[in-house]
C-alpha cells in the first residue's frame, strides 16, 4: 500500500491555473494506477482523471476534459493534475487516490485532500 499527500490547493481567480501534486511514499508507487477526485460542499464525490502506472494512458471526466491534464513522474514518486481555465464550480476538496488496476477495481489508498477555491 502507498501512502498518499497532496500539495498545491489555494485560493485562484475564475480564468486561472493551479497544478496539484500527490506525492507518493513506497517503492511500489509505478505499479498503480493514479486518480483524481473532488467533492464540493453537499455533493458526492467526482471523478475527474485517471492515469495508467506507465502515464501512457489517460482518462477524463467530460467536466474537466480539455482543462485539466493528469500527468506523473514514477522517478518523484508524484502524480500530478494541470488545471487550467478554472471556473468557479471547480471549487472543490482534491483527492488522489490509487489502486492496481487502470479505471477499474477499488482504491487501495486515498490522500487527505487538498483545498482549491476558484473567486468569480
Amino acid at each position: 500500500q502507498v501512502q498518499l499527500v497532496e500539495s498545491g490547493g489555494g485560493l485562484v481567480q475564475a480564468g486561472g491555473s493551479l497544478r496539484l501534486s500527490c506525492a507518493a511514499s513506497g517503492r511500489v508507487f509505478s505499479r498503480y494506477a493514479m486518480d483524481w477526485f473532488r467533492q464540493a460542499p453537499g455533493k458526492e464525490r467526482e471523478f475527474l482523471a485517471a492515469v495508467s502506472w506507465s502515464g501512457s494512458r489517460t482518462y477524463y471526466a467530460d467536466s474537466v476534459k480539455g482543462r485539466f491534464t493528469i500527468s506523473r513522474d514514477n522517478a518523484k514518486n508524484t502524480v500530478y493534475l494541470q488545471m487550467n481555465s478554472l471556473k468557479p464550480e471547480d471549487t472543490a476538496v482534491y483527492y488522489c487516490a490509487a489502486r492496481m488496476m487502470y479505471l477499474a477495481g477499488p482504491h487501495d489508498s486515498w490522500g487527505q485532500g487538498t483545498q482549491v477555491t476558484v473567486s468569480s
